[in-house]
């Protein structure tokens, strides 16, 4: 049976929740997680503009507006955290099929 997988004599079935979420659901997620962040930076920006606040929290709050954008575009742009590729490491001479992949612009 070419496709079934033994370990230690017995059969792996693979469950429902192995399954990778789908393509629109992860994006999705990715997108809310996106908004939030942009969402708490442009806080840190208005905050910095509005608040009297001694300059170290001033410049933390500047620091926030500059540097969250780049770390909200990267964590966004990362699919599937946590979750395998689906490539299998123990066959040798198995390639990889290229994966259509959305990202989301800064």
């Amino acid at each position: 049976m070419e496709g079934v997988k033994v370990w230690h004599g017995r059969t792996v079935v693979h469950q429902v929740t192995d399954a990778q979420p789908s393509l629109s659901s992860d994006i999705g997620k990715r997108e809310k997680r996106y908004f939030i962040q942009m969402g708490i930076r442009t806080m840190c920006l208005i905050l910095a503009v509005v608040l009297t606040v001694p300059w170290p929290v001033r410049a933390l709050l500047v620091a926030g507006a500059i540097f969250l954008p780049y770390f909200a575009v990267i964590g966004a742009n990362q699919p599937n955290r946590g979750m395998s590729s689906g490539f299998d490491y123990e066959k040798p001479n198995q390639t990889e099929i290229p994966r259509h992949r959305r990202e989301i612009g800064s």
